[in-house]
């Protein structure tokens, strides 16, 4: 399924497992192409290289290996894992977002089409907003939220559960990280109803 269609890039989101909403992308900038966590498609490998010359597999998160590894090599190009630096001549910045012992990301930030990127930070996968989000913090950042993805004002936010935000992208950006603690207890409920004791969506 294709998403996020922007002319300079496009997302994939993977059929399985479809509650998590497995989104990859593919962006171009300054004349290359760069696939982020990449979950294999035949079809999407195909635009890939309609898109442009592809320049690297960028992995956003340490456990975000996916199909990372297994695209690189097919698209003969570097697998960059959490990249701490731009590879050279890369047309993005690195925007550092976490880093524990098991759990370390980084978002890419495009500035010339003003794009963002992220793994599992922020998200629009229904299992991760409480209701009237239209972008949310992972729910296990929601009380310690990653401030540094405000650095930037993005136009468009691409990201690795769900589709991407488009509209009144900063708006959201903002909202989803200033209120997540607010929130938290709002998504909390939420999940409850749906898929707690007494909800309707048990099965």
């Amino acid at each position: 399924m294709f998403v996020d269609e922007l002319g300079f890039a496009f997302g994939w989101i993977s059929p399985e497992p479809a509650f998590m909403r497995r989104c990859s992308h593919a962006v171009a900038a300054g004349g290359r192409v760069w696939v982020i966590d990449p979950v294999w498609d035949e079809a999407a490998l195909e635009r890939v290289t309609q898109l442009g010359e592809p320049a690297g597999v960028v992995q956003l998160l340490d456990r975000h290996d996916r199909d990372c590894a297994r695209v690189a090599e097919r698209l003969g190009v570097p697998h960059h894992v959490v990249p701490e630096t731009p590879p050279a001549g890369a047309a993005f910045e690195i925007v550092p977002v976490l880093r524990r012992k098991r759990w370390h990301e980084v978002a890419l930030w495009f500035p010339e089409p003003r794009t963002l990127v992220t793994a599992d930070a922020v998200g629009t996968a229904t299992y991760m907003r409480a209701p009237r989000e239209r972008l949310a913090v992972n729910p296990l950042l929601r009380l310690t939220p990653p401030r540094t993805l405000l650095a930037v004002e993005p136009q468009h936010i691409l990201v690795g559960h769900g589709e991407g935000v488009s509209e009144d992208a900063p708006a959201a950006l903002r909202d989803a990280v200033t209120r997540a603690r607010a929130n938290a207890l709002h998504w909390l409920w939420a999940g409850f109803r749906a898929h707690g004791p007494f909800g309707t969506h048990r099965r």
